[in-house]
C-alpha cells in the first residue's frame, strides 16, 4: 500500500489520534498493520487540513513537511493567554478594544515577510532532547530559541472588536499562537489566538481535496 491521506481534523482531538484513527481503518481494510505517519501537526484546538502517508509513502513524508501553509485564525485582542489558545489560563489586559480597522491592518503589514518568531513553550518543539510542551507541564522552566519565518502576506477577513480573524499564507515553521501574540504586543493590549483553521498546504487546498473520512 502507497497512499497520502487528506484529513479534516476536528477540534479537540491531537494530531497523534488522527492518525492512529486512520491507522485502524486502514489496517481493518487490508487485514494486516498498516503504517500510518503525519507531515506536520496541528494543536489540539485547532481544525483543518492534515497530510498523512500510508504504507510506503511514510518515506516521502519529508516532502511535505517543509511546504509553506494557509491558515485562518480568530484573535482575541485585549486578553492573553498562557499557552497562547484558548486551553490556557485567559487573563483579561484590557476590558475594552476600541482600535480601527485601518489601525489594525497597519499592524498586519508590519509582520509580512521574514520575522524573527519565538515559538510557544507549550509545542512540540524539542528543547534538550525532550518536547517543550513536557518540560512546561512538569513546571520546568524552557529558553525557547528564537527562527528565522516568513510571513509572505496577511489578509484581515473580519473584525468586530475585540476579535479580529485573519487569513495568513506563511512559511514552515511559523506559530500562528505566535504570531496572535505578537499583533496583541504590537498593538499593547495583549491577544490570544482562540480558533485556528489550516485551509491549505502549498498547492494542496482543503476545499478541492477528496478527504478521508474519520470514524466517530
Amino acid at each position: 500500500m502507497e497512499e497520502i491521506i487528506f484529513v479534516d481534523k476536528p477540534a479537540g482531538m491531537t494530531s497523534f489520534g488522527v492518525v492512529a484513527r486512520v491507522r485502524r481503518v486502514l489496517s481493518e481494510r487490508a487485514g494486516k498493520k498498516v503504517k500510518v505517519g503525519h507531515t506536520g501537526t496541528l494543536d489540539p484546538f485547532a481544525t483543518g487540513l492534515l497530510i498523512l502517508m500510508a504504507g510506503k509513502a511514510t518515506k516521502k513524508a519529508m516532502e511535505f513537511t517543509k511546504l509553506d501553509k494557509v491558515y485562518e485564525a480568530t484573535i482575541r485582542l485585549g486578553a492573553t493567554s498562557s499557552t497562547g489558545d484558548p486551553e490556557g489560563e485567559i487573563t483579561v489586559q484590557q476590558t475594552e478594544v476600541d482600535y480601527s480597522r485601518a489601525q489594525i491592518e497597519a499592524v498586519l503589514q508590519k509582520f509580512v515577510g521574514k520575522i524573527e518568531q519565538t515559538p510557544p513553550v507549550f509545542s512540540a518543539i524539542k528543547v534538550d532532547g525532550q518536547r517543550a510542551y513536557k518540560l512546561a507541564r512538569a513546571g520546568k522552566s524552557v529558553e525557547m530559541p528564537t527562527r528565522t519565518v516568513e510571513i509572505y502576506a496577511i489578509d484581515l477577513l473580519d473584525y468586530v472588536a475585540p476579535y479580529l480573524k485573519i487569513r495568513a499564507h506563511v512559511s514552515s515553521g511559523t506559530y500562528i499562537r505566535t504570531l496572535a501574540e505578537d499583533i496583541g504586543k504590537e498593538l499593547r493590549c495583549g491577544a490570544y489566538c482562540t480558533e485556528l483553521r489550516r485551509t491549505r498546504i502549498a498547492e494542496y487546498d482543503i476545499t478541492k481535496l477528496n478527504l478521508f473520512e474519520l470514524p466517530s
